[in-house]
């Protein structure tokens, strides 16, 4: 992390734990996006940047989406597949006025994703780098993140996955509930927007920030479900994750083949349930069954004092009694994505 910016977060409360990962900040009680806005600094996410004449053709041929749709206004969620159509990565791609290609992920699976990606490069025109300290990333959420924001940057994208660019910060809008947005930027530039927005909101951690992913339904990838699941799976192809008509890449007849000639089996559901939060990869049982019926995506903490998760499950499981851990572990009660699921035949 900068030096500068870890200064920054701890003038305004930080606290980072043994391996320097932000905690969360020192406020009293839970805030809540749903009633005010919420300042987050997103230093648990990091970003890969991939420039050169034959970045966007390069990305075409490794990740799930049609990176010929990404420009400087619109971003796209994609994954990065094994051969066997699992997801090894999954992100957000975007560009800056650099004319680079930047993906967001979470920041544990950076370095594996780097080396992979590195692998494929061979003569292609490309580099591919980690931007450890030359960008910082911020997130805003609340009814009214979108008027505040235009108010401190002087205008925000209206819609989900829209970007706009305001100086050298890029302004992302992501999909949910609750009107949410990420900010990337250098230092230099984003201490004097954090200033000001952290004068009117409430500060937010980690957990919070994921928290949100899962209420908009939107899965992400960490080292215990990497190759884990198909992109299907995780409701990619219901999100905008993955395209069917760009042609090649990692995994793609896998992923083609299920959609046009398998039976989706599996698919990501969201929940909650009473107790301590599992983990990425714990097992979703039915109950007296010893067998798994899923997989945990994510689960976070909520204000309201439960528990709110995606996990994965087999369609055909998902109507019965299903417990987290073990077949007699804290039961899971289904709640409504903020998209709609295909109606099984």
């Amino acid at each position: 992390m900068d030096s500068a910016w870890k200064s920054i977060l701890q003038d305004s409360g930080a606290s980072f734990g043994d391996e320097g990962a932000l905690q969360g900040f020192d406020e009293a009680g839970s805030p809540d996006p749903d009633k005010g806005s919420v300042l987050f600094a997103l230093t648990h996410t990091g970003l890969i940047c991939v420039a050169g004449e034959d970045a966007q053709s390069f990305l075409q041929g490794q990740l799930t989406n049609d990176v010929r749709q990404v420009g400087p206004q619109h971003s796209q969620l994609s994954a990065y597949c094994s051969t066997k159509g699992r997801a090894l990565a999954l992100g957000r791609l975007f560009m800056r006025a650099d004319g680079a290609y930047y993906l967001r992920l979470p920041a544990e699976i950076v370095e594996p994703t780097l080396k992979r990606l590195r692998m494929f490069v061979l003569r292609a025109q490309v580099t591919i780098e980690p931007c450890a300290s030359d960008l910082v990333s911020v997130g805003y959420a609340g009814p009214q993140a979108a008027a505040e924001l235009t108010e401190v940057l002087g205008a925000v994208p209206d819609l989900p996955d829209a970007v706009r660019h305001t100086g050298h910060i890029s302004i992302l809008r992501l999909p949910g509930p609750v009107p949410r947005f990420e900010l990337i930027g250098p230092v230099e530039e984003m201490e004097p927007t954090w200033t000001r927005l952290r004068a009117q909101a409430a500060m937010g951690g980690p957990a919070l920030w994921r928290l949100l992913d899962v209420r908009a339904g939107v899965p992400m990838v960490y080292p215990a479900t990497v190759d884990a699941f198909v992109p299907q799976m995780m409701n990619l192809q219901l999100i905008g994750g993955v395209s069917f008509r760009k042609g090649c890449y990692a995994g793609q007849e896998v992923v083609a083949r299920m959609q046009y000639l398998g039976k989706l089996k599996r698919r990501m559901y969201r929940a909650r349930l009473s107790g301590a939060a599992p983990q990425p990869g714990d097992e979703v049982y039915a109950a007296g069954e010893a067998q798994s019926a899923g997989k945990v995506v994510d689960a976070q903490p909520a204000p309201e004092g439960h528990v709110e998760l995606l996990a994965v499950l087999q369609i055909a499981s998902a109507g019965a009694e299903l417990h987290v851990g073990a077949p007699d572990g804290p039961r899971l009660e289904l709640l409504p994505l903020p998209y709609a699921l295909p109606e099984e035949p």
